[in-house]
């Protein structure tokens, strides 16, 4: 395959930033999306030019670093996929690729490809702790939950906290990821104690990182590549106006 990439090359947040067009040739269709940018950058590097700069870790989809927007959608347009699951057979042979960076301002680019996620990390913290009783362990299922409570706690603890939600939504908001973090515990028994002040705490560190509003035009999910349900962003609000009262 023989592609022509044009990539978001910024070189700090200071930069104006700019599209740089590269043509990329002799691409494997079973390369990984990533593995396609490793082949553009080793050939920058022997040009002695600066590699374009992008987050990536497991490579397996599950750890939530390779954020970015491919042809107008975030992680491209692979449902329920992450980039570095995304393979370049989903592309056609001399097909015109734009990459870019999330765009949000809580999310200020590094560099390149790269932006600096860390409000999401402070939502996390705002949640504080889970109470867990001391003593020895107690008895597999001596705590009922019902199916479909768990069902949900799971589908909402599923998510990797890529940004892609926050990449997609056009109010920039990051509520299907609070709302998967609050969800996830808010269901479970362990939960409990701290359930409300959890809420509270991580809704008004979301607002005060600078994320926009959810209006439920659905544009989170979509792109998801762990398919949070749009309805946990229902049930952060009701945990969130109960423990407002």
């Amino acid at each position: 395959m023989n592609l022509t990439l044009k990539v978001w090359r910024q070189k700090g947040p200071e930069d104006k930033g700019r599209m740089v067009t590269y043509r990329v040739e002799d691409v494997s269709p079973d390369m990984s999306f990533l593995e396609m940018l490793d082949v553009l950058n080793e050939r920058l590097i022997l040009e002695g030019d600066d590699p374009v700069a992008f987050d990536h870790d497991c490579r397996e989809g599950i750890c939530g670093m390779c954020g970015m927007v491919i042809n107008g959608v975030a992680h491209g347009e692979q449902v329920a996929t992450t980039t570095c699951q995304l393979h370049m057979r989903h592309f056609e042979d001399n097909a015109v690729i734009t990459i870019e960076p999330w765009r949000a301002a809580p999310f200020p680019v590094v560099k390149d490809l790269v932006v600096d996620r860390s409000a999401f990390d402070r939502i996390i913290q705002a949640g504080g702790f889970v109470s867990v009783p001391a003593g020895s362990a107690p008895d597999a299922h001596s705590v009922p939950i019902k199916k479909v409570d768990a069902d949900a706690a799971f589908d909402a603890a599923t998510c990797i906290g890529c940004g892609a939600c926050v990449a997609a939504c056009p109010n920039g908001s990051a509520s299907l990821f609070t709302a998967a973090k609050i969800t996830h515990l808010s269901l479970l028994p362990q939960g409990q104690p701290e359930r409300d002040s959890r809420a509270k705490a991580m809704v008004e560190q979301m607002d005060a990182e600078g994320f926009g509003g959810c209006t439920n035009t659905g544009e989170c999910t979509a792109v998801c590549p762990k398919g949070i349900p749009l309805d946990t962003i229902a049930q952060m609000n009701r945990d969130y106006l109960k423990a407002s009262k």
